[in-house]
């Protein structure tokens, strides 16, 4: 997963990405809430912690712009050392999914972070095998089902059709990919990716007729489309 960490506080960003990391996850940093607007406008995450006061817009502020501005919202806890009741109810009715104060034992932070993760995955850290419609993902073995029919994937190939199924209907963009697949982007190519995706397509037959298309989303990434009545 790809978490965002808003604060303009060197250690608080430093004490937080520890504990992300420590969780498997990845971590972007940023310092101010304009970066963080701009970033979220072009980029993927799962996750944003959010701070209320740094520079730019405050965490409120950004929490009532990506009501507006946001098409695929990706969570936001409030990490904050604000605690009046107020401003708890204020980011809370602002679209804060959860709200904890500074500062808080890592044990409980990695806890909720992961709570709200597997609520956006839709998934819980115990299910192993998983089916979308007539595919059965088998994330043990690695291995993809199509009608009982099993398709041979290599390790990248599943691990991009997971993070796909994982994230149907939302927009992935290519770097939000190629971190959470590759683990990097610096040495990776688009023809890379472009190769992978297109092959994933071929191989588990991801068309009208079988419920699943991959769209191309020119300029930015790829979105798994869920389709009904071979629509």
């Amino acid at each position: 997963m790809r978490i965002a960490i808003a604060d303009d506080d060197k250690e608080v960003v430093e004490y937080l990405s520890k504990i992300v990391e420590g969780q498997g996850h990845a971590f972007v940093p940023f310092a101010d809430g304009d970066s963080l607007a701009n970033a979220l406008l072009r980029d993927t995450f799962d996750l944003v912690l959010l701070d209320w006061n740094m520079p730019g817009k405050t965490g409120l502020q950004i929490l009532e712009w990506m009501n507006e501005s946001v098409d695929e919202r990706p969570p936001v806890m409030m990490m904050t050392g604000r605690t009046a009741k107020k401003d708890i109810s204020d980011a809370l009715n602002a679209g804060a999914d959860d709200y904890v104060t500074k500062p808080e034992d890592p044990n409980v932070i990695a806890a909720r972070i992961n709570a709200i993760l597997r609520r956006g995955a839709g998934i819980s850290t115990m299910e192993t095998t998983v089916q979308y419609g007539d595919y059965v993902l088998d994330r043990i073995e690695q291995k993809v089902l199509h009608k009982q029919n099993e398709i041979a994937l290599t390790a990248k190939e599943f691990e991009l059709t997971d993070l796909m199924f994982r994230n149907r209907d939302r927009t992935l963009s290519r770097r939000y990919i190629m971190e959470t697949v590759w683990r990097t982007n610096a040495h990776l190519t688009t023809r890379t990716l472009d190769m992978h995706v297109s092959r994933v397509r071929s191989k588990l037959s991801l068309t009208p007729e079988n419920g699943f298309r991959i769209f191309t989303v020119f300029g930015y990434g790829y979105r798994l489309e869920t389709l009904t009545n071979g629509a």
